[in-house]
């Protein structure tokens, strides 16, 4: 459920438990829970190579990726994959206006890495999530595809470039309250 996750948000961000009572009240479901990361992974773009020996692929220029409902678009992605019994892709590195996208839920960021094995997304930099008339922003957002949690944070660990907000390393956020009518 979105209203544990957002709880789990509200927790980490410092928000006071009256505002993480006013997030849960709005919530339908947790973000990305349930994702099927076992499902063919489609990509399509300008230029694809294939580095064979190093297994791994290339793909740069309005990257588009599907799998399962799940939309990523980048402008670049490199592809992770082994080949023991035939092609699996274990991970994917996305750089360049990363957004990631599932029916109302949108995240983005400056960079992505989806690790299929792990089943987590990581985006970095200027990160956003959306979820209808919600909203958080932060510099890391990690996303397990399995129990839907999401973490927002407000610095990136290391201060790698690039991952500073421009909320001074706080995670900001607005959501929306239930609205009742009075009679």
């Amino acid at each position: 459920m979105l209203r544990k996750s957002l709880l789990l948000l509200a927790g980490s961000a410092g928000l006071s438990l009256a505002t993480a009572g006013l997030i849960a009240s709005g919530a339908g479901a947790q973000i990305l829970r349930g994702h099927d990361t076992s499902a063919p992974v489609d990509f399509s773009a300008d230029r694809i190579e294939v580095q064979d020996r190093a297994d791994r692929v290339v793909v740069t220029g309005n990257v588009q990726v599907t799998q399962a409902g799940l939309h990523m678009t980048a402008q670049r992605l490199t592809v992770a994959y082994h080949d023991r019994n035939g092609i699996e892709i274990d991970r994917l590195d996305a750089s360049g206006g990363v957004v990631v996208t599932r029916g109302n839920e949108r995240a983005s960021g400056s960079v992505a890495i989806y690790d299929l094995n792990r089943k987590l997304i990581t985006l970095i930099g200027g990160v956003q999530l959306n979820q209808g008339g919600n909203r958080l922003s932060g510099s890391r957002l990690v996303i397990d595809l399995t129990t839907g949690r999401s973490t927002v944070d407000g610095s990136a660990p290391g201060g790698a470039p690039g991952t500073t907000t421009t909320t001074g390393g706080r995670v900001s956020g607005t959501f929306k309250v239930r609205q009742t009518s009075e009679q």
